[in-house]
């Protein structure tokens, strides 16, 4: 793969969204409960990522960390998915397939809500050291398991943190329309290292509840201030721009977060310049627009 260090450059399309809207902005929730790493699923230690811990895990198995994972599949999600019920907003759900088997429920609102899924992985791991054949066979696994679940296949994928070299191509070989695989723009865009042009809608670790975990938002008062901000500058800015907005059940989804959630969600579906949609929309929107 060779990096490109220019893009769009000054000169950036206009993305002609639906309805003459300048912004399109993608709620995200990270649905990985579940499928982290646990002593209990044949791991030698628990997943530590993520979680609200301040003491130094235990060897083996922390029973502490695996109550903040289930707290997201338990509680946290379901407010998150009140939140955007209330609102009249959709989203997309980045889907470790191993959460949805153990979240029949959680699957069968989200099909309910008509939200699209992307993968995120069979289990909550990294891709990038995976050879081929071992990320060739987690792919089609998952896929199918999110198809099984949601009663939808999935157009999407985002790995955890980094793709292998071989994870675009894969994607492509399996009927993926896109993958967000990348942090470099603010507007989808067509990758032509690898043969056969490959759509990118590229991800955010910024606009992000993670920012929770570092300790860098401490209340739902700044994280509403902090995406607003975001939201501002974008429709300050001359031409059209994409948003993602990255959450996670068991970061966001305790109260005194999640009314910062809350608030922003009523103040953007009263915003005509914006397009509150789906992950897919836009993929299936650039396409038709800007096909290759």
């Amino acid at each position: 793969m060779t990096r490109d260090f220019e893009g769009y450059g000054r000169n950036p399309p206009e993305a002609r969204w639906p309805g003459g809207a300048r912004l399109a902005l993608n709620f995200v929730i990270n649905h990985e409960e579940g499928g982290e790493r646990s002593v209990p699923d044949g791991d030698p230690a628990t997943e530590a990522a993520l979680t609200e811990g301040s003491t130094i895990p235990p060897q083996g198995r922390d029973l502490g960390a695996e109550s903040m994972f289930q707290y997201g599949s338990r509680v946290g999600f379901w407010r998150l998915w009140r939140l955007f019920q209330a609102a009249g907003l959709p989203c997309t759900v980045f889907a470790v397939a191993r959460s949805l088997q153990r979240t029949p429920q959680a699957a069968a609102a989200i099909r309910e809500a008509g939200w699209d899924v992307a993968g995120h992985g069979l289990r909550w791991v990294g891709h990038a050291d995976m050879d081929e054949a071992t990320e060739r066979q987690a792919l089609t696994e998952a896929t199918r398991i999110i198809e099984d679940t949601t009663g939808q296949r999935p157009l999407g994928w985002y790995c955890r943190y980094a793709p292998s070299l071989n994870t675009r191509r894969l994607l492509g070989e399996l009927g993926y329309l896109y993958d967000s695989d990348a942090y470099d723009d603010e507007l989808p865009y067509w990758d032509r290292s690898i043969g056969k042009p490959r759509l990118v809608v590229p991800y955010t670790l910024v606009n992000n509840d993670l920012r929770f975990q570092r300790a860098a938002l401490t209340t739902g008062e700044e994280f509403e201030r902090y995406i607003m901000g975001a939201i501002e500058m974008a429709l300050h800015e001359p031409g059209s721009r994409m948003l993602s907005v990255g959450l996670h059940n068991r970061i966001i989804g305790h109260p005194a977060r999640a009314i910062g959630l809350k608030r922003i969600l009523d103040r953007v579906k009263a915003m005509p310049d914006i397009w509150v949609c789906r992950r897919v929309d836009i993929a299936r929107h650039w396409e038709k627009e800007h096909p290759p």
